[in-house]
């Protein structure tokens, strides 16, 4: 791409070149991959349907989940008809700009998620520290804030990215090795300096990821403290229930964000590209997947919603006829 008086163009279009070294078996990684998706879709449309159907979830900590189902489905939808598309069709190219927005999109998105979960921890915190002013003080209004809020942080943190990875030259391969474009697979085929994108990336992690963990562990800090100082065992293991699911979701974006976060910057002559590579999509497949799993199983409310509703349908049909 290098033009005249050695002066740089960007490209026209990148080469998603999929999982490097697994060519062969393209196809059958993309098996699992469709089945996550397909589940991911239906959980979260409904669980989103049934918040919004039983006016018995319509509580703080159901919204929230609502609002992290949302993202869930926009986070894997943004990615994986791509990756499909390169294993089954090999459809490999993608625009300049369209990568662009896509990585804004992966990065803003992920971002949002890890804010909602921060939201869920403390609305954990003030359901079980101060049970009795719970409704006061998470009213719709405190919610809709907190939500938009958290949205405008993952977007407005992210916006300069596109702008930081336009500015840099690309002299070299145009090939990506990887199934989407991550801010770290599209810069490091600049054959400029990428300081400025690597510090303000760091930035961003300390912003949302580190201030996310802290608020979620002074959160379960002080819900720990609240629960070991109730009178009985049996109020104590009924408060830290309700904690289990959300738990869980912590557990399933954090480890493999942390993961994809760290091999990229630290690990990237130890760690083979083709388990980084997957490792990086499970990280936006495994929430959106098992969230509505983890929260139907381990939340009696939504259980119970379930089999409300099934059974509704079922005397409905039966009225009909």
């Amino acid at each position: 791409m290098l033009a005249a008086n050695n002066s740089y163009v960007a490209p026209k279009s990148f080469i998603l070149d999929g999982i490097p070294g697994l060519e062969r078996v393209h196809v059958w990684i993309s098996l699992p991959f469709c089945t996550m998706y397909i589940i991911s879709l239906v959980g979260n449309l409904g669980l989103v349907y049934l918040i919004h159907h039983e006016e018995s979830l319509h509580r703080p900590m159901y919204f929230f989940l609502a609002m992290l189902s949302l993202i869930d489905l926009f986070t894997c939808t943004t990615t994986l008809p791509n990756a499909l598309c390169i294993f089954w069709f090999n459809l490999k190219e993608i625009n300049f700009n369209a990568c662009l927005v896509q990585m804004f999109f992966v990065h803003g998105f992920t971002g949002v998620e890890s804010g909602v979960l921060m939201l869920m921890a403390l609305d954990r915190y003030v359901a079980i520290c101060y049970p009795l002013r719970y409704a006061t003080i998470l009213t719709n209004s405190i919610i809709a804030k907190a939500g938009l809020a958290t949205f405008l942080r993952g977007v407005l943190l992210m916006i300069p990215f596109p702008f930081l990875v336009k500015r840099l030259p690309f002299c070299q391969s145009n090939i990506i090795s990887h199934t989407y474009c991550d801010h770290m697979s599209v810069v490091k085929l600049s054959c400029a300096s990428i300081k400025i994108n690597v510090i303000y990336g760091l930035m961003v992690a300390l912003l949302i990821g580190v201030f996310d963990i802290c608020c979620i562990s002074a959160s379960y800090t002080m819900i720990l403290r609240a629960v070991v100082n109730l009178s009985s065992a049996d109020a104590q293991q009924k408060a830290f229930s309700t904690c289990t699911a959300h738990l869980s979701a912590i557990i399933i974006t954090y480890v493999p964000a942390f993961f994809t976060f760290f091999t990229h910057r630290f690990g990237g002559h130890t760690i083979p590209p083709s388990l980084h590579i997957i490792v990086a999509n499970l990280y936006l497949l495994l929430p959106p997947t098992l969230n509505p799993i983890v929260y139907g199983v381990k939340t009696k409310h939504i259980r119970d919603s379930v089999i409300k509703l099934f059974r509704g349908e079922k005397g409905a049909s039966i009225q009909d006829n």
